[in-house]
Formats: C-alpha cells, structure tokens, sequence
C-alpha cells in the first residue's frame, strides 16, 4: 500500500455516478410533476383554511425524494446507508385533511417512479391520479346539511318544534339533546327542501321556543 493509497478517496469517484443531464432532467419533471400535484390540491382543496406552505411542500417533497432516489440508485452500498439514516427522522406535523396524506404519498411516489427511470409510468400515472381527484374529490351533495340549536322552555315546546321542523324539511334527526329544569337545548340535524331558511323566523313564532340558530356544516355524515 502506498502513501497515494492511504489518503485516496471514494468521494470523487462518486462525482460521475449520476450524469448532469440526469440530474437535470429528473429534477425538471420531478418539478412539473410537483406543480401538477399542487394544481390538483389547490383545485381540490374543500378545508377551511388553505395552507399555500403545504402546497410548495408538495412540490419541494417530490424534487426531494427523486434527488434521494437518484442517490440510493447509483450505489448500493449508499442504499443500505440511506435507509438507515431515514429511519431515524421523525414528523410531528398533524395532517387536518385526510385527503392530505393522499397527496403527501403521491408526491412520494411520483419522486421515486420518476428517478428509477420509468417515465412514462410517472407522466401517466400522476396525470390519472390528478384527474381521478379532480372528478371525485369536488362532488357534493345537492342537498346541504344543517344543524339547527332549538331552545325551549319545556315539553310541549320542545314538540311542537321539532313536528314543524319535520313538515318544513327533507330530514329531520336529532343528534343531541340537553334538559334542564325549565331548559331544553336540542341539535338537529336537516335537510333543506330549499335555499329558503325562513323557517327558522317562524320557530320563533312558537310558543316556549326561546331561540333557534341554523348553522351550515360540512362534516362527514352518513347520507
């Protein structure tokens, strides 16, 4: 062994592993491919706030895992290193929307498609997805639901309310109810018939109805 020898390393070696034009080129469709993801999410997007930061983290994920995948390809050794490395990392991060973690694995595996070399499979594959989302994830029901807070001053009242909520309405059901002496607080759940929400005035108009609130809500149910 020479002095060359001890002091020579494996790094430079690696330099021309992966090809400049391979670089550039996986990591330019790995950004159109991440644009196409974070067009889709914003379309899409049905939450109360819109986080733009998530979005970019889309298109920041999906350049990110094919660097990686780009890296782990090329050595195999580097492979075994890398997936000692990731398995320490760690995210705190709460995902809101549960279409998010759809979104999160498709920025994933779009990344890691595009750097194995099968284009094709990454164009198309993402241009499905993107449209699949586009079709299903927008479709809403032609009947919104509503919660509608009665409070009544007893029995009778509580009655005579939730009949006429029955006859003015598509569904009525009540999800919950809180008795007090003298206090009957009732959640209900409908369905309007029409955009007209008149009908919360004339509940007033009945007798031990003391106050009405309608509230749109956009919750999961049971249709």
């Amino acid at each position: 062994m020479t002095f060359q020898d001890i002091f020579k390393s494996s790094f430079l070696e690696n330099v021309s592993a992966v090809t400049i034009l391979d670089m550039a080129l996986a990591l330019t469709l790995a950004f159109c491919i991440g644009m196409l993801i974070f067009l889709v999410y914003k379309r899409t997007y049905a939450g109360v706030m819109y986080a733009s930061s998530f979005g970019i983290t889309l298109i920041a994920l999906t350049m990110i895992t094919t660097l990686v995948i780009l890296a782990v390809t090329s050595n195999i050794v580097l492979s075994l290193g890398m997936v000692g490395a990731l398995s320490i990392v760690r995210f705190r991060t709460a995902i809101k929307e549960p279409l998010d973690i759809a979104f999160l694995f498709w920025s994933i595996a779009a990344g890691i498609v595009l750097a194995a070399g099968m284009i094709p499979l990454a164009v198309c594959g993402s241009a499905a997805i993107g449209l699949v989302l586009i079709l299903f994830a927008n479709q809403k029901s032609h009947i919104n639901p509503y919660m509608v807070v009665i409070c009544c001053d007893g029995h009778d009242s509580e009655v005579n309310a939730v009949e006429f909520l029955q006859k003015q309405t598509k569904r009525c059901v009540v999800k919950s109810k809180t008795a007090q002496k003298g206090f009957i607080e009732l959640n209900i759940e409908i369905r309007l018939k029409e955009d007209n929400t008149d009908f919360v005035n004339t509940l007033l108009e009945i007798s031990g109805v003391e106050r009405a609130v309608l509230v749109s809500y956009n919750g999961d149910y049971m249709g």
